[in-house]
């Protein structure tokens, strides 16, 4: 199943909202949509995978080739990825290192939150 992107302006954020699976088939839509999004001058990324049923090694480089994208242009990138399954594949991989990992898209930005995994996740 091919992943549905849905692009949205919250400044100074853009809000990239994934659904469906991010797997050999729909990786492919989102590194278009990051693509995009920054050609339009995006830097500062939410990738919003709330709508993500199941993610695999082509997702995990579509959102690593997001992160580079970003910081070429000193940008950021931030995912919002409530689901404990889809979380837990960035932890495996220890992304949840390098990539800061919010339980809503409220949470970016916020006091104290800052460049690391939310507390209690």
């Amino acid at each position: 199943m091919q992943a549905a992107i849905e692009s949205r302006r919250r400044p100074p954020w853009t809000v990239l909202a994934v659904g469906g699976e991010l797997d050999v088939v729909g990786a492919p839509a989102l590194r278009q949509a990051v693509v995009a999004a920054v050609s339009a001058g995006g830097t500062r990324l939410i990738l919003d995978l709330t709508g993500v049923d199941f993610i695999d090694s082509f997702g995990i480089g579509a959102v690593v080739g997001a992160l580079k994208r970003v910081r070429q242009r000193d940008g950021e990138l931030a995912l919002v990825c409530p689901a404990p399954r889809v979380r837990r594949v960035f932890e495996l991989c220890d992304l949840d290192r390098i990539l800061t990992l919010h339980n809503s898209i409220d949470s970016v930005g916020a006091p104290g939150v800052g460049h690391s995994a939310e507390p209690g996740s």
